[in-house]
């Protein structure tokens, strides 16, 4: 890896392709990585210029890598976007901003924004964020923003479910591919919730 380098942090192997091959078009040298931990073995080695990261992913999502960024010197001043489809409300994009993200980009992706965006944080100055959030305050926020998407994602499942029952049997494979992605989801928040809430243990009994 060359120094200046973007390392791209996305689960799904589509989108990761995707937003490489578009960086590399443009100039720009790409790392990936497939999760939040893959990321941060990466960044031990070398220091990025930009990080583009997914939230939800498998091992380490988007939030849990910012906030081991921030509250490490080394790593405190690298520029974060985030890119997310699921994580889209007025209350995740505040904690996201209030935890260190640089910037919030909604998917799909408008790649001209998206490219407009980079250019602008590997060409300009980007003040590193002030730690605003405490130990504690960034574990309940985080905790408070699981919980909301996984009562949606078990809403969105519960009327998939019935919906299932009304379609005809040409649409029923698609559907249930659908559906099944959407309990993938829903098991891997009810996974972060649940070492979420070891860690909010463990730190009460420090």
């Amino acid at each position: 890896m060359q120094p200046g380098y973007v390392l791209i942090v996305e689960d799904v192997p589509d989108i990761l392709r995707l937003l490489e091959e578009t960086l590399k078009f443009k100039g720009y040298q790409a790392v990936t990585a497939f999760n939040g931990q893959e990321a941060l073995e990466i960044i031990r080695r070398q220091k990025p210029s930009l990080v583009i990261t997914d939230i939800m992913m498998p091992k380490l999502d988007g939030f849990g890598l910012v906030h081991r960024l921030r509250i490490n010197p080394e790593t405190r001043d690298i520029p974060v976007i985030f890119l997310t489809a699921t994580y889209v409300a007025l209350e995740d994009k505040a904690f996201a901003l209030n935890i260190g993200a640089t910037r919030f980009i909604e998917k799909p992706v408008n790649f001209e924004r998206f490219l407009e965006t980079i250019h602008e944080l590997m060409t300009s100055e980007v003040p590193a964020p002030a730690l605003t959030m405490t130990e504690a305050e960034f574990y309940e926020g985080y905790r408070q923003r699981l919980e909301q998407k996984l009562n949606q994602k078990n809403t969105q499942i519960a009327r998939d479910e019935r919906l299932l029952t009304t379609i005809s049997e040409d649409e029923k494979s698609t559907f249930r591919a659908s559906l099944k992605m959407a309990m993938n989801e829903r098991d891997e928040l009810q996974r972060l919730l649940s070492e979420l809430q070891i860690r909010i243990e463990n730190m009460a009994k420090s």
